[in-house]
This record gives C-alpha cells, structure tokens and sequence, in this order.
C-alpha cells in the first residue's frame, strides 16, 4: 500500500546562508519565553559572544520573534526565518563562539525541543507545507561524503584538535 499524504501541498528546501566567520543553529521551541531564555543561555555561555536569534511564534499573533546583541546577525536570523516560517522554528547566527560552546547551555533552555544543525557547512531546511501550516521536517548540513579516512587524516584530525585547544596531549 503507498504511503498517504493527504494534506501535504509542498516539500520546499531553503537555502540557509552562513555569513563568512558564522555559525548556524536551527532548532524547535514550544513557547515565546523561548527567546529570553535563549539569550540568557548564550550571553552566560561565551563572554564577548556576538549573536542574532529569531524564532516562529506558532500561534497567537505568529509572529517572529526576535533577540541578539549583534543587529547585522539579528537582521539574518529574522531573514532566515522569514524563509522557513515554520512554527516554534528558532535560529540564531553565531560569531566570536563556536556552537561547540554554547549547545550544552541550549539543551537545558526548558523551551527547547530539539536542535536541528549546528554548522558553518552550507545548510539546507526541508520543510514541508500541509493545509494548516509549514514544518521543518529535516535538514542538509554538509556535502556527502567522499571516503573513510586514512590513518593519515587520522593523524591531522587529531593534530587539529590540538591545535585549537580541543584536546590535549
């Protein structure tokens, strides 16, 4: 039996683009308190983090809601999720911390739901639109890759994260 998907008008990807020196985090939220608190989480996270967050109120006024210390990243996170316009969608644009230093502090926001991507890599969202709203229902973050690595890659993967205070040794 073929699956059914009544309902479903489109399947649409939207290109997310990453300013040179940024970072990308798309994730869901349930609640508009979301905004505050994931200011909150950020700012405590990294000192000197610069930052642009938006997200897609679902109901009520649905509108997009938004927060940041950085106005150029706040205007491409408003961008970004006027693209998406799915509810409960947040994103925020990152410069001056890596998503590595603040996705813990995320994860804790009682608000948030889940994290979708947290890149620098080219970012696709796949949402879908049905006879009630849009949803973001995946993403693309990267290329496919080419290969396993060899013990050479290996001995440079592990060189790198040295090199950047990752690990030590």
């Amino acid at each position: 039996m073929a699956p059914s998907f009544k309902g479903l008008k489109s399947i649409e990807v939207i290109q997310v683009p990453i300013p040179e020196g940024c970072n990308v985090i798309v994730g869901q939220a349930h609640f508009i308190k979301t905004l505050e608190d994931i200011y909150e989480a950020l700012v405590s996270s990294v000192p000197g983090i610069k930052f642009g967050l938006a997200f897609c109120e679902a109901s009520g006024k649905r509108l997009i809601r938004y927060e940041g210390n950085d106005k150029e990243l706040v205007e491409k996170a408003i961008e970004a999720a006027k693209k998406i316009a799915a509810g409960h969608i947040f994103i925020i644009y990152l410069r001056n911390a890596w998503p590595i230093n603040v996705l813990n502090a995320l994860k804790h926001v009682p608000e948030v739901v889940r994290i979708l991507a947290a890149t620098a890599n080219p970012l696709q969202v796949i949402v879908a639109e049905t006879d009630q709203g849009r949803g973001v229902i995946g993403v693309v973050d990267g290329y496919t890759p080419l290969g396993v690595e060899t013990e050479k890659d290996i001995e440079e993967r592990r060189r790198f994260l040295r090199e950047i205070g990752y690990k030590k040794g």
